[in-house]
């Protein structure tokens, strides 16, 4: 492991550890409401005891996404497939600017098109939205992606 990586699964685990203590703290207030009786206190008590649940799920689901992203995104790379978009111009702001990225997306798109149903080519075409900061596509692409990879594996 890189020192890139050491450092991006302390902050991980950090923050893991510091959603749990909240998540915990949450639960212990839930509890108490309910404890204090009343319908009110006791409608509230249950729901604040639904919301670490919720957030224990939505962590688990980012975690387990965020893994599988990096994991093909590695594979990618080591096929020498990954979309290179680091000559590209770029703005102060350090995004791609509009027409270099929709210039490669095209290319990428021709790519796609010859082969929409191949993981790797989704996969692609999800980072060419991205760097054409089309977010919405580029996560439906992605999670398309990832289940032809699915598929692809067998599971």
């Amino acid at each position: 492991m890189n020192n890139k990586t050491t450092r991006t699964l302390i902050l991980i685990t950090a923050i893991c550890i510091a959603l749990a203590v909240y998540f915990v703290l949450l639960g212990q207030r839930g509890i108490q409401l309910i404890q204090d009786g009343g319908g009110v206190a006791i409608g509230l008590g249950i729901g604040v005891l639904i919301l670490p649940f919720l957030g224990l799920w939505l962590v688990i689901a980012t975690l387990r996404a965020g893994f599988t992203h990096q994991r093909l995104a590695q594979q990618i790379h080591d096929e020498g497939l990954a979309v290179d978009a680091s000559t590209l111009p770029k703005l102060p702001s350090g995004r791609i600017e509009r027409a270099a990225a929709d210039e490669l997306f095209a290319k990428v798109k021709v790519d796609w098109e010859a082969d929409p149903d191949n993981w790797k080519q989704n996969f692609r075409l999800a980072r060419a939205y991205d760097y054409a900061g089309d977010r919405s596509r580029a996560r439906e692409t992605m999670r398309r992606a990832v289940e032809l990879e699915r598929r692809e594996r067998g599971k």
